[in-house]
């Protein structure tokens, strides 16, 4: 059974010339199985046929949310409700304003505002307009509230332009629905222990060293883990972040309390994932006073913090591991040295640096193992861990090995 077996799909046009590729698009989402329904923007509508919508998707393509019949039964919050996912293919610049806003003049954009269904977004317009710092204000609106962009690509345009601005090709989009709906059993029987967010380290009272992480990468992961049918646990160190849905949760401050819950948990997981930004250097001497300027040295005395992965590393039975390595220079090369320094099974680095890194709604990876290794490209940190973990499941080789090996089986 697929994976977009009975899911119901409402599937929003807007008036992209794009919009031609949307009865495909319909197409193939009915034949995986989905349940799909159009709505169509004014401006969609000129462009493609309520009446194609129809015969594609079997179900009225509604147009107007002043449609007398359909809206005598409040059609619109009916929509709201019955969706399990909303795609908006094409969504032009008008669209993406209008969602960034929160308007709900027409049926597609109240559909929207009243559903609490995943919204995935398929740009296509003019590459200037795209570039555009509205337009990317807008998008990155719609990112930090949750949406999922899917695209745009690069290439020809109908206006004879050749950039950024092209509709992702329907294949694509089908792999982003599958992610943003798809509860999958990739990782079902897994216990998977994950590492989130920056770690404190006490100089004194009131002062601490520490480190830009938000925890944002470690948290998706964890929710793509649990969407995976993984029993995932979460030792996070200091963040704001909402603790995601099915994942227990452990709150520590300092590296060593980091270490000491891993190491607790460690032997009973199939999947280690590092990704907590720990701290490198930890103060030599805690005071246990607060330090006064006049009385305080020139220089602090640090030692080196534990090394968390390299310890379960060392675990007689361990998990399959995964480190992260934020550099700001030679990515792969430092990944692969860590990966072998560690004697890890995969690293995920990212570049980090002036304008990128920690914080940032949108990242790119170059994954690497011993023999080889994948690039993803720049994309939502959502989709980002949704790409990692069914990457850890294939490496992993779910459907044929049992994942806690001893280090000899390992190395």
């Amino acid at each position: 059974m697929h994976i977009l077996t009975n899911k119901k799909i409402l599937l929003g046009v807007s008036g992209s010339v794009a919009a031609y590729r949307a009865p495909e698009l319909a197409r193939r989402l009915s034949e995986h199985g989905a349940e799909v329904r159009a709505v169509l923007t004014e401006g969609g509508a000129k462009l493609i046929s309520p009446l194609l919508m129809q015969a594609v998707t079997g179900a009225p393509a509604r147009c107007s949310l002043w449609d007398e019949a359909a809206e005598a039964a409040m059609s619109h919050i009916e929509l709201a409700r019955w969706a399990d996912c909303i795609v908006i293919a094409p969504a032009t610049a008008n669209t993406i304003a209008r969602l960034a806003r929160g308007e709900a003049s027409d049926l597609l954009g109240t559909v929207c505002l009243a559903s609490n269904a995943p919204v995935l977004v398929a740009p296509a317009m003019n590459r200037n307009m795209w570039s555009n710092r509205a337009t990317q204000e807008n998008s990155a609106s719609l990112r930090e509230r949750g949406c999922v962009l899917v695209g745009p690509d690069h290439g020809q345009q109908a206006c004879g332009d050749v950039g950024e601005g092209r509709m992702s090709a329907v294949p694509d989009i089908i792999e982003a629905v599958e992610r943003s709906v798809g509860v999958s059993d990739q990782l079902a029987g897994q216990r998977v222990l994950i590492t989130a967010g920056p770690t404190r380290e006490p100089i004194d009272p009131v002062r601490f060293l520490s480190n830009r992480s938000t925890g944002t990468m470690g948290f998706e992961l964890a929710e793509a883990a649990a969407r995976a049918g993984a029993d995932v646990q979460l030792v996070t160190g200091p963040t704001a972040r909402p603790t995601p849905p099915g994942v227990e949760r452990l709150d520590v401050v300092t590296a060593e309390e980091m270490l000491n819950a891993v190491m607790e948990r460690a032997n009973g997981s199939h999947i280690f994932i590092a990704c907590a930004a720990v701290s490198d250097y930890t103060p030599a001497h805690y005071s246990p006073k607060k330090l006064k300027r006049r009385d305080s040295a020139e220089a602090l005395e640090l030692k080196p913090s534990p090394d968390i992965l390299a310890g379960v590393a060392r675990l007689p039975e361990r998990p399959f591991l995964v480190g992260f390595a934020a550099e700001t220079q030679q990515v792969e090369e430092n990944a692969r040295a860590k990966l072998e320094a560690k004697g890890v099974d995969m690293v995920v680095g990212n570049r980090v640096g002036k304008g990128r890194g920690f914080g940032d709604v949108q990242t790119s990876a170059r994954v690497v193992w011993e023999g080889g290794g994948r690039s993803i490209g720049k994309c939502a940190k959502p989709e980002m861990a949704r790409r990692l973990i069914g990457l850890i499941a294939e490496r992993c080789g779910l459907e044929n090995v049992t994942l806690l090996r001893t280090r000899s089986s390992a190395q």
